[in-house]
């Protein structure tokens, strides 16, 4: 059983620096074909200072981290018992290549299902840029499949 009382518990923050090269994969990986996302100019004239980040980019940003399991393994969960539950994400002032991105993350439900047979993480992340402005978070769930 994973212990509840890691419920409210924030993790130490991560600053990344948005790069250009960074946002063209992405999208070239996600198949954002919009010019937006692969030319400056394109970009500009739509209003955004530079290229913007593709819708679910934040995700990305916090595998930054020098753990990027870092709340399952604190809470020494089986990362081969770990599925992928759900993810949602909000979208705030858009995030742009030479952009810092500050992302905040915390527990915030642990609980169980069919009798203790699965167990769910609920972690929410914020992220503001350089400015302090909200560009956005993220909510995920993962599903931990106990022991028979």
């Amino acid at each position: 059983m994973i212990d509840r009382s890691f419920i409210g518990q924030s993790f130490e923050p991560l600053t990344v620096d948005v790069e250009k090269g960074r946002l063209l994969a992405f999208a070239k990986a996600t198949g954002a074909t919009d010019p937006i996302y692969t030319d400056e100019a394109a970009a500009q004239a739509a209003g955004y200072a530079a290229l913007p980040a593709p819708p679910t980019f934040l995700f990305t940003l916090d595998l930054e981290r020098a753990d990027p399991f870092y709340f399952i393994n604190l809470m020494k969960i089986d990362l081969a018992r770990v599925l992928h539950g759900e993810q949602k994400f909000t979208y705030g002032t858009p995030i742009c290549a030479g952009d810092r991105i500050t992302l905040t993350s915390r527990v915030t439900d642990i609980y169980d299902k069919k009798g203790g047979a699965m167990e769910f993480v609920t972690v929410d992340t914020s992220a503001t840029n350089q400015h302090g402005q909200d560009v956005g978070g993220m909510t995920r769930t993962i599903v931990v499949r106990t022991p028979q």
